[in-house]
């Protein structure tokens, strides 16, 4: 009932803030516009609005979920009218906040101690609200200056609600639709709950952004504040405040003599190294949480802030994204559809050729062109298209890292149009490969794998034996490996006697033969 009540509140939501005309406009029953007549009474004085901000006004209302939502479409300005855009770019750190003094009081029961006897200064005002939590400037009593990340409370009840009704959706849809299956919709939901209620768990972002800041280390592109593990707690955050400009307002960063191309090209190298490196990336790369540094020690670079939703890529998925990529790139589309075929994500039965046909259909029209001339949304919608013809299996694992490439392609767009994504990213993966499958990568592993090695190899005739040993009284076949295994040894031992006979022999008959030519 719960669920049932919560479908009927977001139904009214729509019909409040006019955003039936878009969504009921195709529907012509004569029930669904008396319907609407009557859930729409006295909503007029909403409509005085525009359409974005009544869009971004009812996405508020219906919570994090949904907010979430809003800041993904936000960076897709090729696929929004501009005004819709803008709005929605106000819920990526405007989201109204909550008041102040309970903010206060969150932080002082967290940390167990009063704000006076943590921080020198607390600015009482957030700099940030987000659909999660928000964000005040403070400075601790050893005048170190820091953010201090509070969740929202009540967040936890909200966002389980919502997720039941998405995983009932979920089940609909995989019942009524006959692609359901195929794109796994509750492994998907799965997945985003995973990253919903990771992200509600501060002590757990701190994590995310500590690893993060280890592996950026040598790469000199990109900046991730240091954690105060002091003071951090499920719901509460304290880390280094740092000092930059939202990646957005370009204009303040090309007064202050910021390279905007060179930094659109430092961004797709930075996601691709996140990736394919370190299989660990920041997936939530709105522009709210991306800033650039003006500081003269640091000017350039980029500044991640926001670490409650990351993406990790086992080896194995790392590989097969590399490959694909550089068979796209190469515009190999036969090895694009053996990769397929050989990960499973086609049946067995399909034809390469045909496979191949439709891809290179795809693809092929949006290469040498600018990013300006691109629209990924649009590729993988086609490629959507041809993977329901030919029964591909939609990776649950991979939804976040779509839903990142998206993201890097709309901040890649507001800065350099002209960026070539491909021609970025083809040095990089060509490098990367040649480590992974070359020489380099054969000793690099052979390095790691090492001193398991060195344990091992000593011990494994003990441990073969033993293993045999458990069975020997259930298993005739084990009782005669044993023996022959017995007859094994006794042939090796009789070996090394004669070998270290034969070698003493010969040194004997070579002392001899010196001594009687003294």
């Amino acid at each position: 009932m719960g669920q049932f009540f919560r479908l009927i509140f977001i139904g009214l939501t729509v019909l409040r803030f006019g955003l039936d005309e878009v969504a009921l406009s195709r529907f012509r029953q004569g029930w669904v516009r008396a319907l609407v007549r009557v859930a729409t009474i006295g909503r007029r004085a909403r409509l005085d609005a525009p359409r974005g901000a009544r869009l971004r006004m009812a996405l508020e209302k219906l919570g994090p979920i949904f907010v979430k939502f809003g800041q993904v479409l936000s960076t897709r300005r090729d696929l929004l009218p501009l005004d819709v855009a803008d709005e929605l770019a106000l819920l990526q750190d405007r989201v109204p906040p909550f008041p102040s003094a309970q903010a206060l009081a969150l932080i002082e029961k967290a940390l167990g101690k009063p704000i006076d006897a943590v921080f020198d200064e607390f600015e009482s005002t957030p700099v940030a609200s987000a659909s999660i939590a928000q964000v005040h400037f403070a400075k601790l009593k050893s005048g170190r200056e820091v953010a201090v990340k509070v969740l929202r409370p009540g967040m936890l009840d909200v966002i389980d609600h919502d997720m039941a009704l998405l995983r009932t959706l979920a089940r609909v849809v995989e019942w009524a639709w006959a692609d359901g299956k195929r794109l796994k919709p509750r492994e998907v939901v799965a997945e985003f709950d995973g990253y919903l209620h990771d992200e509600l768990d501060l002590v757990r972002e701190a994590a995310n952004g500590a690893q993060l800041r280890r592996n950026m280390q040598g790469l000199d592109l990109v900046l991730v504040p240091e954690m105060v593990w002091d003071y951090c707690t499920p719901t509460v955050l304290v880390m280094e405040r740092m000092h930059g400009v939202p990646i957005n307002q370009l204009d303040r960063l090309r007064e202050a003599g910021v390279d905007i191309p060179k930094l659109a090209r430092d961004g797709v190298t930075i996601f691709f190294t996140q990736v394919f490196r370190d299989g660990f990336f920041h997936a939530d790369m709105h522009p709210g949480n991306i800033q650039v540094s003006l500081a003269q020690r640091s000017f350039g670079r980029y500044i991640a802030l926001d670490f409650g939703i990351v993406g990790t890529l086992t080896d194995n998925d790392k590989e097969y994204l590399a490959q694909n990529f550089l068979a796209f790139f190469q515009r190999d589309y036969k090895r694009v559809a053996e990769l397929h075929l050989e990960s499973g994500w086609v049946p067995l039965d399909t034809r390469i050729d045909a496979l191949e046909s439709a891809i290179r259909a795809v693809c092929e029209p949006h290469f040498d062109r600018p990013l300006k001339d691109i629209s990924l949304g649009q590729v993988l919608m086609r490629l959507f298209q041809t993977s329901r013809r030919f029964n591909v299996e939609i990776q649950p694992q991979l939804v976040l890292l779509q839903k990142t490439l998206l993201n890097i392609e709309g901040l890649g767009r507001q800065l350099d149009p002209e960026l070539d994504l491909w021609a970025t990213a083809k040095p990089f993966l060509e490098t990367w490969m040649h480590k992974q499958v070359g020489w380099q990568g054969l000793v690099d592993r052979v390095k790691q794998e090492a001193p398991r090695y060195a344990q091992l190899l000593p011990e494994l005739p003990r441990l073969v034996h033993q293993a045999l040993s458990q069975r020997r009284g259930s298993d005739p076949a084990v009782v005669a490996l044993l023996a022959e295994q017995r007859r094994t040894n006794r042939l090796l031992q009789a070996l090394v006697y004669c070998a270290v006979g034969f070698v003493v022999g010969a040194l004997a008959v070579q002392v001899l033969m010196h001594w009687r030519g003294l």
